[in-house]
């Protein structure tokens, strides 16, 4: 019998006032705090990436209904209004968090609406989320040579050792793109696991870096949610945007072997 999948729930902005650039891929407070409860009324046991792959590397048996709450780049919002609700319900979650965006001496100054700063990254893991790495500026990590993909993975790591007093262990790809050769990277900076997007629900026969989680936005209903959280539909509601990466995926798959060919890919 085929193990179930896992739903990893995949957000990033949670405000009621996004930027436009961060709106579709926003949910607002008082949505998140509906979806905390409908996965407490639902019975699901929320868990931390490094602790779903590593019961997956070791054979251990899961928890009741797993389920992760993942929150990419590292918005303000995470702190002000996802962690109260998270603590309300003692559930773990994962932040995945991109160093060049956070407010600080690291900053670059390319995040997409106010960021968390390294306080408050410090009460998150406090507080029992997970802190792992989604690069230092948020590039598309498959598209870089080698030399500039080491640099986002090592200043990534090392900023997060340096700042919480241990390395991440986690990672999620920027934009969910990857390739063997980023994956084989992020493993040999010290990642343990690696999450992608894919739209579907995660197995261990994926492997432990390439491990996919469902998208959750601003327009995902009550309803579509449930349906996310029990895995039902979960391909037809992601069927365009599959469509839409795999066009993407030969585009950017012809640009790389452009890259090779003239020798910048290494």
């Amino acid at each position: 019998m085929t193990a179930p999948g896992v739903p990893i729930l995949m957000y990033h902005s949670v405000s009621a006032d996004p930027t436009d650039a961060t709106r579709t891929l926003s949910v607002s407070p008082k949505a998140f705090t509906e979806h905390l409860t409908l996965i407490a009324e639902r019975g699901l046991t929320p868990m931390t990436t490094a602790d779903l792959a590593t019961r997956w590397r070791t054979a251990r048996a899961l928890p009741h209904r797993p389920v992760l709450l993942t929150f990419d780049d590292g918005y303000e919002g995470v702190h002000r209004h996802a962690l109260p609700a998270l603590a309300e319900h003692g559930f773990p979650a994962t932040l995945f968090v991109s160093t060049g965006w956070l407010r600080g001496a690291h900053a670059t100054g390319a995040g997409l609406d106010t960021m968390l700063d390294w306080p408050q990254v410090r009460e998150l893991a406090a507080a029992g989320v997970e802190i792992g790495g989604h690069s230092h500026t948020h590039p598309q990590l498959d598209q870089l040579d080698d030399t500039a993909l080491h640099t986002e993975l090592t200043r990534c790591r090392d900023l997060v050792a340096d700042e919480l007093g241990v390395p991440p262990v986690s990672f999620a790809y920027p934009y969910g793109y990857s390739s063997r050769r980023v994956r084989t990277a992020v493993r040999q900076h010290g990642f343990a696991q690696a999450l992608a997007v894919g739209n579907s629900l995660a197995r261990r026969a994926q492997g432990p870096y390439a491990l996919r989680r469902v998208t959750v936005r601003r327009d995902t209903d009550a309803e579509e949610f449930v349906r996310l959280l029990d895995g039902r539909a979960v391909a037809r509601a992601f069927a365009r945007d599959r469509a839409l990466t795999k066009g993407y995926a030969m585009v950017r798959g012809a640009r790389r072997m452009c890259r090779r060919a003239a020798g910048v890919l290494g």
